[in-house]
């Protein structure tokens, strides 16, 4: 196995997954800077973001070592960054304790991205309106395919692309 090239594509991942955090955070400053939503977005961002960076840094590769990927490697990719994601994922949810325990929101994370529609939460619409939006866009996510839509960002794995497929 390559772990070098492993990590580096997660760290990809994550930094592209920051993103998509930007969205719900937006929403929720529409509604209101000050709640702890925002800061929940915010701080989970900044998590992200140096969780990447860092992975990043540690593992800078040359686009050329992408070839020597095989189907252990792919395999690693996808479970890792399922895993890895759904953390981050859940950390709005936790922090700005709309959900009680990480084990819940780790729970609602995973339902939105494998679009199984399990839930925890019995009273949805007094949640806060980013947490809404940031709950139906892993659904969204989920249901888009979580790795069909790296695969459609990371052309630069060329033809071991399939790898991650």
């Amino acid at each position: 196995m390559h772990y070098k090239i492993i990590t580096n594509i997660i760290s990809r991942i994550l930094l592209f997954f920051s993103f998509f955090l930007l969205l719900p955070l937006l929403w929720a400053i529409s509604y209101d800077v000050a709640s702890p939503e925002t800061r929940a977005f915010i701080l989970t961002i900044i998590i992200s973001l140096v969780l990447s960076l860092f992975l990043r840094t540690i593992t800078h590769t040359d686009p050329k070592s992408f070839e020597n990927m095989n189907a252990k490697d792919g395999l690693s990719i996808v479970g890792l960054s399922w895993i890895i994601v759904s953390v981050i994922g859940a950390l709005p949810f936790y922090i700005s304790h709309s959900v009680p325990s990480f084990t819940d929101a780790f729970f609602e994370t995973v339902s939105g991205f494998t679009t199984t529609g399990a839930s925890i939460l019995t009273d949805i619409e007094s949640f806060p309106r980013g947490l809404l939006f940031w709950r139906s866009l892993t659904h969204w996510i989920g249901g888009m395919g979580l790795i069909v839509l790296y695969l459609a960002i990371l052309p630069y794995l060329g033809s071991n692309a399939y790898q991650l497929y």
